[in-house]
């Protein structure tokens, strides 16, 4: 009976990998695919190789939290089995939801469906002592900080490359000196995060002061690459638009901000009314050039800033990927590795080990989702709520990615969903509540509400049935 059990575990645990890479991986890649930075084939063959690494060299701290961060296993230790199949359900539940959600091409959270499947057999069969409240708040929290921080940080990032870039008077001449510094960061982010705390898996440790030496030096190197690399372009020749200029919005920026300033630190108070005045006839004037020159998008420079952050765009591809395959293999490796080391132990226990070749199944089975069925939900993340450009996808990934690496250290399960749709969002926020498909965002929203009980739910039909149907085999 073991092995029937531990095989069918195995098989569940890869159908779970698999929705992830359908449903989660395509979130994760939908940016790139949408901004045109990458072709899905493309995309497909940079998530393989990067979200299994992050899988295998990261992956085992979340897996520890899926285990032991929910339920507690020893409300079940008078009968594992019970725990085994109600872990096997959570796996089925899970990998059942997600197949429904990616045919209909919506963007739920992995992690959120695994819990909610989890606390729904600890509630039927442990009760509520059975449910570790604790860890789950946390859990909870994560989903709410997630997309704020991803957003955030997004929002931040891209209003810096509208004001140093988009806006500049040469945007080719500002990208050039911009783009090697957030190469560096993309570089030091990914390689801190591979070498802070050492890897595990291949028995390799670092103290805290070499893993950021290490990250910085690696930083400084594609720092100059690309530094050198850029250098190389030429700015075209601008193309002035029917009556206005671009430059003119350029101008006009920037004499709006000095009589705002000007305006501020006025102390005669017969002078306010005329600043307010004179500040708002710039700042209509401003809309004026900018709306008759389809600012930014007329300037002949842009065309040749957006080819320059492709690269930049594919390098936080890389980098999300990598974030993501670290995260997200804990769910369906998680309970995978609780249910064996129960099967080979006939016990419970709160630190049960996540053997490599986990990881490998897991990492593999995300890689193949995502080639079979995942251009579904690319296509929602990366076309449906805003229009993406490469500077606007780099902006969402690096957001995200950042979110999602400091949460993968922290070994806290959030949800990568949550994060990158939060990116796109602040993103789009960035340009106007009008860039935004807030019909998209309000169906993703409702998804994500209904997604907790509805896995609970079927959570708890699958625990019963592989009861019944082990019954049957014995």
């Amino acid at each position: 009976m073991e092995w029937f059990l531990g095989g069918l575990t195995l098989i569940l645990g890869f159908y779970m990998a698999w929705n992830i890479g359908a449903n989660d991986v395509a979130n994760a890649m939908g940016t790139s695919v949408g901004s045109k930075a990458l072709t899905l084939r493309k995309a497909v063959y940079l998530a393989a190789i990067l979200e299994f690494a992050g899988a295998f060299l990261v992956g085992s701290n979340v897996s520890e939290t899926i285990q032991k961060g929910i339920i507690d296993p020893t409300v079940f230790s008078a009968d594992p089995m019970l725990f085994v199949l109600g872990m096997m359900g959570s796996l089925l539940a899970t990998g059942v939801l997600l197949q429904i959600a990616s045919y209909l091409a919506l963007p739920i959270s992995t992690t959120h469906a695994l819990v909610g499947a989890v606390i729904g057999f600890g509630l039927v069969i442990g009760g509520v002592d059975a449910v570790c409240w604790s860890g789950v708040g946390s859990i909870v929290a994560s989903w709410i900080i997630s997309p704020l921080l991803s957003g955030v940080i997004a929002y931040f990032l891209f209003g810096l490359i509208q004001k140093k870039i988009l806006y500049a008077l040469n945007p080719i001449e500002a990208t050039q000196k911009l783009l090697p510094i957030l190469v560096f960061f993309c570089f030091f982010t990914i390689f801190i995060s591979l070498f802070q705390g050492g890897i595990p898996q291949l028995n390799i440790s670092f103290s805290g002061f070499t893993s950021v030496s290490l990250s910085a030096s690696i930083g400084l190197i594609a720092y100059f690459f690309s530094y050198k690399s850029v250098q190389t372009i030429a700015s075209p020749e601008l193309t002035p638009a029917s009556g206005f200029h671009p430059d003119q919005a350029v101008s006009l920026e920037k004499a709006l901000k000095h009589l705002q300033r000007a305006h501020l630190s006025n102390h005669n108070e017969s002078y306010q009314e005329q600043f307010a005045s004179a500040f708002d006839l710039i700042r209509s004037l401003t809309e004026t050039v900018k709306k008759n020159t389809q600012f930014p998008r007329c300037h002949t420079q842009y065309q040749s800033v957006e080819k320059l952050f492709v690269f930049l765009q594919i390098l936080s591809a890389c980098l999300i990927a990598f974030a993501h395959g670290a995260n997200d293999v804990a769910n369906a490796i998680g309970p995978v590795a609780a249910v064996i080391n129960v099967l080979k132990t006939n016990s419970l226990s709160s630190h049960a080990p996540v053997p490599s070749w986990l990881l490998v199944l897991g990492g593999g089975g995300i890689v193949v989702g995502l080639a079979t069925w995942g251009w579904r939900v690319i296509e929602t993340i990366g076309k449906k709520i805003t229009e993406l450009t490469p500077t606007r996808g780099f902006s969402a990934e690096f957001g995200a990615a950042i979110t999602i690496l400091l949460a993968s250290k922290l070994g806290l399960p959030i949800s990568s969903t949550h994060a990158l749709v939060g990116a796109v969002f602040g993103v789009g926020l960035n340009r106007g509540l009008q860039a935004l498909n807030l019909q998209m965002l309000r169906e993703i929203v409702i998804s994500w509400i209904v997604t907790i009980p509805l896995c609970a739910l079927l959570s708890i039909l699958a625990f019963y049935g592989l009861k019944y149907l082990v019954i049957a085999v014995a």
